[in-house]
């Protein structure tokens, strides 16, 4: 007994002083590493990289940009079952421990001992987030002993709460997804608290290994995992018997979601993304500014979709230019080279493509991109007549032996039946872009057929020549200075020997017929250009490329040459619906912005846009001096349009047009709709509806611009390298269809509103050849506008007053 006694107290003596070196040893190593400590207390100000997001008006997410995906969420948005899920994978006494878990501790120690590196850390959560805010990824003693002093420091500064927040936001998951929301987004597609049981024990087994437990690249090993963390959860009194076997029995659904992407308008979001980086640099992509768009979803959509369908429907009027590539079939013997091989192509804007294995008279077998079988029948194959030139094609094909091969990479997209049909990325491009004539704000902006396929903007940064498209900024500087609708100009040849135009110049109209006199409201709908010429002749070249200017084009882009009138100035799509919108608006110069609003990560709203607004009861000269300042300013939109404003008093925009002459021109453009170039249009069945077609020399550059007074929408079609687009290619045909589709859709639901008549403006009956009053009884009288001091005060002579003297040599004016 006395030997037990002195061994008793030979032990507790040694205890007492280990436990005393112990605690010193701790203290010196806590002394020697404090200084190297950083403060825990940042923590609590803590900025995740978070990505850019770009939303519509209505709320659609259309990008995110940044290298990491990451959606933070508070602790009270974070389910109860994920919390002890990760409880059970990763620190199942984290609620109760001080920030360390002595076991686990001690076991990494005597890894350390044994083998000379710590193999499984014993980290708690605490000591993880420890480790990914402040520390690298090494595994060295000291690193080790500054995590566990850390995690300390941690635990008296921050709750529980706090903790589990920053380390479910903070840990990487795979896939480019940080933090809990991103992970669920990436692999499920919802939000974390829409995940069931088995899917939240998934994500939460992916910490310890992202690759080797991921449900996407190794389903099998992640499935494995998340059953074990099930079994621990059931051990650890989290959820019964009944929840565990449901769980288990749950076949994972993960499949790569590309973030939670509901509107993709790639141009669209490349425009807000150059627009801000300009602004806020690299921090762009980490700081978790939230953008909205003025684009609402729909109208958007629609803008895609009837883009692409136009331009389609050119490239199959013009024939089929065979497949994309031929492959040796003898060479890739296996279905696998044969798939990885068509993977090369990737899709682009519903054009998937297609290996042909196999042709028969009336039939293709094809292999698809995603290594299912298809069969390409005779319905879908029998348009393509052969390519021969923009201006003809082949003969339409007897079988589909004479228009695919074995070994062919194609085209294909589901017609209207579900069916596949033959088809091909088109050569031709096209842009369209929609404004809200009353601001500015954009509505829909596609730049070409797609983004993937070809970055460039069309919309913003093709400066192509509008032809006939600006005819109605002409018209509208003759009715400011004294022309009316009803005005007779002569539509007959004439030659100009001009040294800018390079010698002589016989310009000619569309069709190379000449139709007389006729009055200006007749020559802008039928869009005559001799009339244009012979009323810029009028007005003066200056003085009409002066009224011009003040619609918002570039200076240098507009020729001081009688060209001018027909149409060879330089403009972009969105510079031509700016100065359309003047049109629709009642006479206003709108700046287009595309950015209504920025927040930062926490919701606060760092800027908002203050857009140039319709103001018709503000009070505003419109003086000479005004206009002038306007004309000569700068045009170029994407310069000047002043997208986002700290004042938020509203401001007016300047009026570029008299209340009457907008009005006029609106009306007279009504008619280019109900019997002019755009008749096409009046399937709309609407009465509100004006526009211009243009079509330039060789039919290189087509247009349709067209407005109601809720939308003003510029489409453009053409090559990229400009060549003609073929016989029979015109605005009508081409861009008008385009506008149709789309204005369908934008307009559905909108009043029908034609302009009323402004104070100042009658309306009587007039002679339709002479633009004179009519005579009394006259069968064929039009009714037409006038300002009031421009009524025609002369009546025009009845057929019996023709027969008694001869006519007057007046009438024809211009």
């Amino acid at each position: 007994m006395r030997i037990l006694s002195r061994l008793f107290k030979w032990f507790l003596t040694l205890s007492l002083i280990g436990v005393f070196l112990g605690a010193a040893a701790l203290a010196g190593v806590y002394y020697y590493f404090s200084p190297q400590l950083p403060d825990v207390q940042t923590l609590r100000d803590v900025k995740f990289q978070t990505p850019l997001r770009i939303f519509s008006a209505d709320d659609k997410l259309i990008a995110e940009f940044g290298e990491k995906k990451r959606v933070p969420v508070s602790y009270e948005q974070i389910p109860t079952d994920f919390v002890h899920a990760l409880q059970a994978a990763e620190d199942a006494r984290f609620f109760e421990h001080f920030g360390i878990d002595i076991k686990g501790l001690s076991r990494a120690a005597f890894q350390l001992a044994s083998t000379g590196s710590i193999q499984s850390g014993g980290s708690t959560i605490t000591m993880q987030v420890a480790k990914n805010f402040f520390l690298t990824r090494e595994q060295t003693f000291k690193r080790k002993f500054i995590e566990i002093l850390l995690a300390l420091q941690i635990e008296t500064k921050l709750s529980k709460q706090e903790i589990m927040a920053l380390y479910v936001n903070q840990i990487y998951l795979g896939h480019r997804a940080y933090g809990i929301e991103a992970a669920a987004n990436t692999y499920y597609g919802s939000s974390i608290d829409q995940l069931n049981l088995a899917q939240l024990a998934m994500i939460a087994g992916l910490p310890k290994a992202p690759s080797a437990f991921n449900p996407i690249t190794n389903p099998s090993r992640a499935t494995t995992r998340r059953d074990w963390i099930l079994g621990r959860m059931l051990e650890l009194g989290y959820i019964d018997s009944i929840r565990h076997a449901e769980a288990i029995a749950f076949v994972d659904n993960a499949r790569y979601h590309r973030s939670d992407i509901e509107l993709d308008a790639p141009y669209i979001a490349e425009m807000v993304r150059q627009q801000l980086f300009e602004r806020y640099g690299e921090a762009l992509y980490t700081d978790g500014y939230r953008v909205w768009t003025t684009v609402y979803s729909h109208q958007q959509q629609e803008a895609i979709d009837a883009l692409r369908r136009g331009l389609l429907a050119y490239t199959d009027r013009h024939g089929y230019h065979g497949a994309e590539a031929s492959l040796d079939m003898e060479s890739l013997t296996s279905e696998a080279d044969q798939i990885n091989q068509l993977r090369q192509y990737p899709a682009f804007a519903g054009l998937q493509p297609a290996l042909v294995k196999s042709v028969t008279d009336n039939s293709a077998q094809l292999l698809l991109r995603s290594g299912e079988p298809a069969e390409l029948e005779w319905d879908g194959i029998k348009w393509a007549r052969p390519f021969r030139s923009v201006h003809w094609t082949g003969p339409a094909p007897k079988n589909a032996t004479e228009v695919l091969s074995a070994g062919d990479i194609i085209r294909v997209m589901p017609d209207a039946d579900g069916k596949l049909r033959l088809t091909q990325m088109p050569q031709v491009q096209g842009a369209l872009v929609a404004l809200n004539p009353q601001d500015g704000a954009i509505r829909s902006l596609v730049g070409g057929f797609s983004f993937y396929h070809n970055k460039f903007n069309r919309a913003i940064q093709a400066y192509r020549q509008p032809g006939s498209s600006i005819k109605p900024f002409l018209y509208t500087a003759a009715l400011e200075n004294g022309f009316t609708p009803a005005s007779i100009i002569n539509d007959a040849p004439i030659v100009f020997h001009d040294v800018s135009l390079e010698g002589n110049w016989r310009p000619e109209n569309d069709n190379g017929q000449f139709n007389g006199p006729m009055r200006l409201r007749e020559a802008l709908y039928r869009s005559r250009n001799l009339v244009s010429i012979r009323i810029m002749r009028s007005l003066g070249i200056e003085q009409a490329r002066e009224y011009m200017l003040r619609f918002g084009f570039e200076p240098d882009k507009l020729p001081a040459n009688l060209s001018l009138s027909l149409g060879s100035a330089s403009a972009t799509p969105l510079q031509i619906a700016r100065g359309y919108a003047a049109f629709a608006n009642g006479g206003y110069l709108v700046e287009p912005y595309l950015i209504s609003r920025i927040e930062n990560a926490e919701g606060e709203t760092l800027e908002q846009a203050n857009p140039l607004q319709v103001c018709r009861d503000c009070l505003m000269t419109e003086t000479n001096e005004q206009t002038e300042n306007i004309s000569t300013a700068s045009a170029n939109t994407m310069d000047t349009a002043q997208l986002l404003e700290t004042d938020i008093q509203p401001q007016a925009a300047p009026r570029i047009i008299s209340e009457r002459n907008a009005f006029l021109i609106y009306d007279v453009m009504r008619d280019v709709i109900t019997r002019g170039t755009g008749t096409r249009a009046r399937v709309l069945e609407r009465s509100d509806l004006a526009g211009k077609t243009g079509t330039t020399n060789e039919q290189k550059d087509t247009w349709f611009s067209g407005f109601s007074p809720d939308l003003v929408t510029t489409v453009w079609v053409g090559f990229d390298q400009p060549s003609p687009l073929g016989r029979g290619e015109y605005g009508s045909s081409t861009a008008l269809p385009i506008w149709i589709d789309y204005m369908e859709e934008a307009l559905a639901g909108l009043p029908d509103r034609p302009p009323a008549a402004p104070e100042g403006v009658v309306r009587i009956a007039i002679d339709p050849a002479s633009g004179l009053r009519a005579w009394p009884g006259q069968n064929n009288a039009i009714s037409e506008y006038f300002r009031t001091e421009d009524v025609p005060s002369e009546t025009a002579r009845s057929p019996e007053q023709q027969m008694q003297a001869p006519p007057t040599e007046a009438i024809f004016g211009y």
